[in-house]
């Protein structure tokens, strides 16, 4: 069937809107019209080649959420009509997959960042050559075709524009702290990076009950708005030295660091500010081949740990659902960080959030649909 979609064609190029073919759902596959996606930096990273060289051109997008319109012989957990948010690709069979955790899935890589299905194959081409297919969705298209593992069913009128950002930088904010870090009731943590990833940790610590939240940016407004969804404390890199401000507010340390910047001198800080037996982790788009310096006697000698986390250690049928609910029942504002913008404004989404103007661009493909 032919699509519109928002084709990437070149390293820091804009996007266009060109027809793609998109093939019809496999056995284990579902066909989904697509009402809304978030864009994520990752997006942009993967069009740049700044983490993974995808091929172009290439359809990218991976924070979808519509609705189902056919679905594969051999799928069993959904039906036509069924409002879904789209989560990332992994294979189901290896150790990570078995034990609930399939953003560590051993093929991780080839399900969503080398341009196909993770078989070899991708679902769309034009004029019979090949487009590649990101993050086991595509999502920066009308419609997707998607594995069944991949696709969370939602209840019935379910707001999608508000829950297309499951699929990534809530499990991967969210999931961080909820999930990999266990933050816990009356607890401390200071989150390196007000994007949508780290007000999104800051959300769910909130949420959990968290004692002292620091929020850490250099953009005043973002703090602001920090302050607004539940930060205790600020940090304003540009006037302070984190280790000194966070040791004012915290003369200890604080139980657990959340870095969602990339930056080797802000994560290495986030381990200069644990509290002893604190936590260190760290998440975003790290090119392979970089390298942080740490003071190993700090860390040994506290008992503190350093950890990396992919996409909140989630397993997205469980925690997706989870956090679907907490956000309808309003105890996960993230309304208060969206903004919206028709599918064919996606350049200029793309801007506003490289920018810094907004926090997290949502695209809508049908109003009508979203809410």
């Amino acid at each position: 069937m032919n699509i519109t979609a928002a084709v990437a064609r070149g390293i820091a190029a804009p996007m266009s809107l060109e027809t793609v073919e998109l093939a019809l759902p496999r056995p284990d596959e579902v066909l989904v019209r697509m009402v809304a996606t978030g864009i994520c930096h990752t997006d942009m990273a993967m069009r740049d080649h700044k983490i993974y060289p995808i091929p172009h051109p290439a359809v990218l997008g991976h924070e979808g959420a519509g609705i189902v319109e056919q679905i594969g012989s051999a799928v069993t957990k959904l039906a036509p009509g069924d409002r879904v948010v789209l989560s990332f690709g992994s294979c189901g069979a290896c150790p990570s997959c078995a034990a609930h955790r399939p953003s560590y899935c051993e093929a991780f890589d080839d399900y969503n960042f080398h341009g196909t299905r993770g078989d070899g194959t991708t679902p769309l081409h034009q004029h019979g050559a090949p487009v590649s297919f990101f993050e086991a969705q595509s999502s920066f298209a009308t419609y997707s075709v998607c594995a069944e593992r991949s696709v969370i069913k939602m209840p019935a009128g379910a707001p999608l524009d508000l829950l297309c950002p499951l699929g990534c930088a809530v499990q991967t904010g969210a999931g961080g702290v909820i999930n990999a870090l266990g933050l816990k009731s009356g607890q401390s943590i200071a989150i390196f990076g007000t994007g949508s990833v780290g007000l999104c940790a800051l959300m769910a610590a909130k949420m959990v009950g968290a004692g002292t939240i620091i929020a850490i940016d250099r953009n005043p407004e973002r703090l602001a708005l920090a302050r607004a969804l539940g930060a205790t404390d600020t940090v304003d890199t540009t006037r302070q030295s984190v280790p000194e401000a966070v040791r004012t507010i915290a003369p200890h340390g604080v139980d657990f660091t959340f870095e969602t910047t990339a930056n080797m001198e802000l994560l290495r800080q986030a381990t200069e500010i644990l509290a002893r037996r604190g936590t260190c982790g760290f998440v975003g788009g790290i090119p392979p081949k970089t390298y942080v310096t740490l003071d190993v006697e700090h860390m040994m000698t506290g008992g503190r740990n350093f950890r990396g986390i992919i996409l909140g250690d989630s397993d997205p049928d469980i925690f997706i659902p989870q956090m679907a609910d907490a956000i309808m029942a309003g105890k996960f504002p993230i309304d208060r960080i969206v903004t919206r913008y028709p599918f064919a404004q996606i350049n200029q989404a793309i801007a506003d959030s490289l920018d810094g103007r907004t926090v997290k661009a949502v695209l809508i493909f049908d109003q009508t649909d979203a809410d």
